[in-house]
């Protein structure tokens, strides 16, 4: 199990994710945009969204450091642009630390399955630390 740090940007994440791996010695990032992830016909991706980061992630000195831009609409500040992510194998361990978290806080994404993981969610708890808990399937996309 880890907790990993979430990185958001206005726009600008694949500028900053390649000045990071270039400060920090590392091999150019794999990038997956809002573009290329499933679509749901239902929800149509709007034009703006298809070139902006969906999830990019950098190893610095052993730890995961994953980076995204905010989708269209959604505001990123100074405080809220950071995020600690829980990834861990084990399914009870994600949804105990998820119900735990979510006491006195507000849940920003129910657990569920989604395309990268069987159990997934984000919370923001009640002393205002916005998480993302993922079940790790032992695959690495990114």
């Amino acid at each position: 199990m880890s907790v990993d740090v979430y990185l958001t940007f206005n726009g600008n994440c694949r500028e900053a994710v390649e000045f990071y791996a270039e400060a920090f010695g590392e091999e150019k990032p794999k990038i997956m945009t809002f573009g290329e992830s499933p679509q749901d016909p239902n929800y149509p991706l709007p034009e703006e969204a298809k070139n902006l980061v969906m999830h990019t992630r950098l190893t610095i000195d052993g730890s995961n450091v994953m980076f995204s831009d905010a989708f269209p609409g959604m505001e990123v500040s100074e405080g809220n642009n950071i995020t600690l992510s829980l990834v861990s194998k084990d399914e009870n361990k994600i949804k105990s630390s998820f119900d735990k978290l979510k006491e006195g806080g507000t849940v920003n994404m129910e657990l569920q399955e989604t395309f990268w993981s069987k159990c997934y969610g984000q919370v923001t708890d009640k002393f205002g630390i916005h998480w993302q808990v993922s079940l790790d399937s032992g695959e690495t996309a990114y």
